[in-house]
């Protein structure tokens, strides 16, 4: 892909675009970010705990973009808080004078027996996973409506589409994020704003590593053999990720570059799998959008297709 003057169908992008990124501080946020500036774009890298925790991180993007002479720069925001996300949308904003792209990439992934998570560990999980994206897109709103012209990615999974047993808890927050970023879709489809949505396989990300168990091992354990079925499927993944020839994270990096830079209309949702895997995302989709498609049409709201 070539970096030159984009436009989104009927709106055309300055260059290079400013670009928000969430969840920067590991997996694809950090291969995005990378990537995106490297192509010659306005990156913002957002994390949490940037001078704390996860200070290697920070140090590791800001390095890339000063011997590479590239436009990135690390800023902290905690996406599960309201003040947090308004402040540093609000100083982008100012900073850059426009807002071009959101990429909501923050994440975790809850694996587990869905009964032993309490209801405020599943908070927990929707306060990243579905409040979050909710937040800073509210957040980057008005700047992209001044605009005319913005673009809205919400990363969320094949578990956004397909439910395995134990990812209960993560499937419901990653259902829930894709229905908001489809409404979206069609609400701001007159105003010049895009939004949508990147379904990934499993690749190795550091979701996995960091996903919490159920504190209420009681729970758990009155499943007997099948409570620890959760703990064998993630040693089952994480086994395929340090295999010999494992999933090539970069491939969801490179598909949301090219939704960035895509000139044509861009598909609601976009599935990027490791090489030779089908989970049949891919087919669901398609008569998800055929039903969804005719619904509108009967509503006689097709213009927003």
């Amino acid at each position: 892909m070539n970096i030159s003057t984009q436009q989104n169908s009927m709106h055309q992008f300055p260059q290079p675009k400013t670009i928000v990124i969430t969840g920067s501080s590991s997996g694809f946020g950090v291969l995005t970010a990378k990537a995106l500036a490297a192509r010659g774009h306005d990156v913002v890298a957002t994390m949490r705990d940037s001078a704390t925790r996860n200070h290697a991180v920070k140090m590791e993007l800001e390095t890339f973009a000063e011997q590479g002479c590239f436009k990135l720069q690390v800023i902290d925001m905690d996406v599960t808080n309201d003040d947090s996300v308004s402040t540093a949308i609000a100083s982008i904003a100012k900073t850059h004078g426009r807002i071009d792209v959101l990429l909501n990439n923050a994440g975790v992934m809850n694996v587990g027996v869905t009964e032993a998570y309490s209801i405020a560990e599943l908070q927990a999980q929707f306060e990243i996973n579905t409040f979050g994206p909710a937040r800073t897109i509210r957040a980057v709103l008005p700047t992209m409506r001044n605009q005319g012209l913005g673009l809205l990615i919400s990363v969320t999974s094949l578990s956004g589409r397909v439910v395995l047993p134990f990812f209960g808890a993560y499937s419901a927050s990653k259902f829930a994020l894709e229905a908001l970023a489809e409404a979206y879709r069609y609400e701001l489809s007159g105003l010049g704003i895009d939004s949508v949505i990147v379904e990934p396989g499993p690749f190795p990300s550091g979701l996995l590593t960091n996903s919490p168990a159920p504190i209420n091992e009681a729970i758990t354990e009155a499943y007997g053999d099948l409570g620890k079925a959760p703990e064998a499927m993630k040693a089952g993944f994480q086994s395929m990720y340090d295999s010999a020839e494992p999933p090539r994270s970069l491939d969801v990096a490179e598909a949301i570059v090219k939704l960035i830079e895509q000139t044509e209309k861009r598909s609601l949702r976009t599935v990027v799998m490791p090489k030779g895997m089908d989970f049949g995302v891919e087919r669901l989709n398609n008569g998800v959008t055929e039903v969804q498609n005719a619904l509108l049409k009967t509503m006689q709201l097709e213009s927003m297709i």
